[in-house]
């Protein structure tokens, strides 16, 4: 047997019926803990809209005591707070996506890295965080 195919062999296993063990198995580990950085990134997002949101609402029930009814009904705080959990939403969706893509195109042996799904997420994370900064701005 030549040297190749003992490497062929060993790559895909020495029997026929265990399964194919790809060759790029620490680029899918990476890809694999980069989506769960992500995940956890959401899922950190969405708990901040929420503590944004309640706090805002806590503040609201203390202020409500000593003064009169608001005219805006809308408090912006829960506004940023849906933000921020929608934000968290999108982007473990997104995570998702481009986890499944990454997969694919390392199998393929074409991978190469994309910003535009980061450089969004960063854009839109401080727009909302400008936005959070005038309203305690303007609260405080």
């Amino acid at each position: 047997m030549s040297s190749t195919e003992k490497s062929e062999e060993t790559s895909m296993g020495s029997h026929a019926s265990e399964p194919f063990t790809s060759k790029r198995v620490t680029d899918h580990l990476a890809n694999e803990r980069t989506f769960l950085a992500w995940i956890r990134t959401g899922l950190a997002t969405i708990t901040f809209g929420f503590v944004v949101a309640r706090f805002g609402l806590l503040l609201r029930e203390i202020g409500l005591k000593s003064a009169p009814l608001p005219i805006i009904s809308v408090h912006f705080s829960s506004v940023i707070g849906v933000a921020l959990t929608a934000l968290g939403t999108i982007l473990m969706l997104l995570s998702l996506f481009q986890y499944l893509q990454n997969r694919r195109t390392i199998d393929q042996g074409k991978f190469h890295p994309q910003a535009g799904f980061s450089i969004s997420l960063t854009i839109l994370a401080c727009l909302i965080g400008i936005l959070l900064a005038i309203y305690l701005l303007f609260t405080a």
